[in-house]
């Protein structure tokens, strides 16, 4: 026990998290290691060609590329990008009502994928990875999908629904691989390559 707390407590980088998501920021928190919170606001767009995880992993490198100040030796810059990827097509975040109500039903009955792809920073070293959760909802009632974007926030999030929300609870059969991920951050995957960095 001792030998974690003193990897966590010394830990000889200073971590930077390069995002806005709350979720992002309360599972770092939770891991143990304090941070700096340096949001940037890169734009999302990427090539054409890609497809699936290489998606994520792009754009948290692209994040990580416009961060605007030079990364020191001793700081770690995290970055990280979410995707829901369902039938070779990306749901990105939904812009309006109509929009989240239609990719939840998109969503209903079947399995999709979450990819997380994170790139971690510092002066002299760079490394990135990803993470893939399955996700199996069930048949989502019209009234359930409506009542859900009508009172919670789905415009920030990927695939126009929170893992943590109201539709987890009662819309997910299962998930297959990491619920974190789910959320926006592998932390089992982040915390291993923190440590071997």
């Amino acid at each position: 026990m001792l030998q974690v707390e003193e990897t966590i407590k010394n830990f000889p980088y200073q971590l930077i998290l390069g995002s806005n998501s709350p979720r992002r920021q309360e599972l770092l928190k939770s891991l143990g290691f304090d941070y700096l919170l340096r949001p940037i606001n890169a734009d999302e767009d990427y090539p054409s060609d890609l497809v699936g995880s290489e998606i994520p992993v792009y754009l948290a490198e692209k994040k990580a590329d416009e961060y605007p100040e030079e990364v020191k030796e001793n700081e770690i810059l995290i970055t990280a990008d979410t995707i829901v990827w369902l039938e070779g097509k990306v749901l990105n975040k939904p812009a309006k009502y109509d929009e989240a109500v239609k990719m939840l039903e998109s969503l209903s009955g079947k399995m999709h994928e979450v990819f997380t792809g994170v790139c971690l920073k510092s002066g002299t070293k760079q490394t990135t990875f990803f993470d893939t959760t399955k996700v199996y909802f069930k048949k989502l009632k019209k009234e359930e999908i409506e009542y859900y974007v009508a009172n919670f926030n789905v415009y920030d999030k990927a695939g126009g629904y929170g893992v943590q929300d109201w539709i987890g609870y009662i819309g997910i059969d299962k998930i297959e691989g990491s619920f974190y991920n789910v959320m926006g951050l592998p932390v089992k995957e982040l915390y291993e390559e923190l440590i071997k960095f």
